[in-house]
């Protein structure tokens, strides 16, 4: 086994409150792995390009005495990297329950059984949007989520149309985030609301509480 795969570059670990998704509210320990293969015109995660190189059996003892049943793995782009897969699979068989924010320009079929995962599917807004990988959308079942960042109203309802195209009402949960300072959250609760568009809308919970600018939250 070569080091790619018992290793992981890690940019941050910490507890915080899970700002987003159908989890959030709830304690969860974060592991923020380092690089992207994208650049998004609104990231608040520019800052995960550095970090250091850490062994899989090293994450999982820090794990273990965070006392947290709700483990994150995010980045940057978590799928770059060949172990967290590995990662995932040993923390599921300790009986910890695992989510995985992903851009979607990744295959999430590398990823066990059990890990819940977040495909963000980039619109338009985002500069993104010819990155996406749709086959990921074929792979979907109940347990995973995509989520939908909003920069306007257009973005918003291309969204509309990706859930429709992809028959993704029914087949996952659907998000809808608006990029915070740019949408307004009662605009994009007026499309959700006359839209009768399916799923929910999100906030950034953690952005709210501790800034925009903070970091380890």
């Amino acid at each position: 086994m070569s080091n790619s795969d018992k290793c992981l570059k890690i940019c941050e670990r910490f507890v915080s409150l899970q700002g987003e998704s159908t989890q959030a509210g709830r304690i969860c320990y974060f592991i923020r792995l380092s690089g992207c293969n994208l650049s998004c015109v609104y990231c608040d995660t520019r800052y995960a390009e550095t970090g250091e190189t850490m062994s899989l059996d090293a994450i999982m003892t820090e794990v273990r005495r965070a006392g947290v049943k709700l483990v994150e793995i995010t980045g940057g782009e978590p799928l770059m990297q060949k172990a967290t897969p590995t990662l995932a699979g040993m923390l599921l068989n300790e009986g910890f329950e695992v989510m995985l924010e992903t851009n979607g320009a990744c295959d999430i079929t590398v990823m066990p059984d059990g890990a819940r995962r977040i495909v963000d599917c980039k619109l338009p807004g985002s500069g993104m949007w010819e990155y996406n990988l749709w086959s990921n959308f074929d792979h979907l079942t109940r347990l995973d989520e995509v989520k939908f960042v909003v920069s306007s109203k257009s973005d918003f309802e291309c969204a509309l149309k990706v859930i429709k195209d992809y028959s993704l009402d029914g087949k996952c949960e659907v998000l809808y985030s608006p990029v915070f300072g740019k949408v307004e959250f009662a605009d994009l609760a007026k499309w959700v609301i006359d839209s009768r568009a399916p799923g929910r809308m999100q906030l950034q919970m953690h952005k709210l509480i501790w800034g925009c600018d903070a970091t380890g939250v």
